[in-house]
């Protein structure tokens, strides 16, 4: 029983770091399709400029957005496998639930039965 509580404790820590992942991914999707609306703003001959470590760098219009629409999308498919996985862990974490749930049971049983084959009287709840 100790190896399924410890796997199922393994299972919650993967879920919480998955659940992390997520939520900032959400957050780099929700930047960048910032950029991209202020980018939809621009006119033609605006300038834009890239930081780069401590200096801005003027960059191609059409490049950023470009770079901004691919990230975008990359971020989306990094949601959807996390997504994922966040469910696929969930499924494992209720499967380990239950198997640790019927081993307590079993163990419960056992030892009510040991308990009353001793002549001890048994004790329920």
């Amino acid at each position: 029983m100790e190896a399924a509580v410890t796997e199922y404790q393994k299972l919650q820590a993967s879920f919480q770091t998955a659940v992390e992942a997520r939520q900032q991914l959400d957050s780099q999707l929700r930047e960048n399709e910032q950029v991209a609306k202020e980018f939809g703003k621009l006119k033609d001959d605006n300038q834009v400029y890239k930081l780069i470590g401590p200096v801005l760098v003027k960059q191609d219009q059409v490049e950023a957005k470009t770079n901004v629409e691919k990230r975008i999308e990359f971020i989306k498919g990094e949601i959807e496998r996390v997504e994922t996985q966040i469910k696929d862990l969930t499924e494992k974490t209720e499967k380990k639930k239950v198997e640790i749930v019927a081993l307590q049971t079993k163990a419960q049983q056992q030892a009510a039965g040991s308990a009353s084959s001793q002549g001890a009287p048994a004790i329920s709840a």
